[in-house]
């Protein structure tokens, strides 16, 4: 298939076959910061200024949902002064681009724990959730402190302390709980810099979702690289585990 660019979308409408929800988990970011030299948080910070072109770039194509996968529950194990420099970073992305993000029309989502990041920060995100509440446009979820399976876990929890019977347990109510409820299952889940596993992201979610892998590091996947993406995901033949019409799996 011929190279995308990506101005030759501008304008365009989105084609039929656009996933309706990208997944993305963005990997490099240190890998970025030390080949040039740079500390690692530099590659964090040049990671968190390409959300915006990127998240733009999606709602240019037509994607109606964007999650982006920002920190795991495991991150914390990282030195301390990395840690805090996330937490600083997400912060310092909040302020300053919340408000312009809800100009554009954007619903910003948070999916994760809250209650282990500082309590400032929790009013930050619950704040810039209040305000993009109503808006229509792209749906852009941030996963921070998140891990799939402590998702799960925190599911069940609540489906126990809600006193649910298993006869009243199905996949739709399991999904209620999830801090995904109301965001459809991600129809394509694309990594960045290079590595082969999901690393406990939507894990539940991703049981049907096509899967691109680029060695391209974070700060550098552009709104061509993103549109690369698209481009093999149309090329796909979605069978949830049925057959295709001539049989073949």
């Amino acid at each position: 298939m011929p190279e995308r660019k990506g101005s030759d979308h501008a304008g365009t409408p989105p084609e039929a076959d656009t996933p309706a929800h990208v997944a993305i988990i963005m990997d490099g970011n240190g890998r970025w910061a030390e080949a040039r030299g740079l500390p690692r948080l530099a590659g964090h910070r040049a990671g968190t200024e390409n959300i915006r072109s990127v998240a733009q770039s999606a709602a240019k194509a037509g994607v109606r949902y964007l999650t982006l996968f920002a920190f795991s529950t495991e991150n914390w194990s990282r030195p301390d002064s990395e840690v805090s420099g996330l937490l600083e970073i997400l912060g310092g992305v909040i302020g300053g681009e919340t408000e312009q993000m809800s100009e554009a029309g954007v619903r910003l989502n948070h999916i994760g724990r809250t209650d282990r990041l500082p309590k400032p920060l929790q009013e930050a995100i619950e704040a810039a959730v209040a305000l993009t509440q109503d808006n229509q446009g792209l749906v852009l979820s941030v996963a921070f402190d998140y891990g799939g399976r402590d998702e799960i876990l925190h599911a069940v929890k609540r489906i126990v302390s809600d006193g649910l019977k298993p006869d009243q347990l199905d996949e739709s109510t399991l999904e209620r709980y999830l801090y995904t409820d109301g965001i459809p299952d991600p129809d394509l889940i694309v990594r960045t810099g290079g590595e082969m596993r999901l690393s406990n992201f939507l894990l539940w979610q991703a049981a049907y979702s096509e899967h691109y892998v680029t060695d391209v590091r974070w700060p550098d996947f552009d709104e061509g690289e993103f549109l690369k993406a698209l481009d093999v995901y149309r090329t796909r033949k979605r069978r949830f585990g049925g057959l295709s019409p001539s049989g073949a799996r």
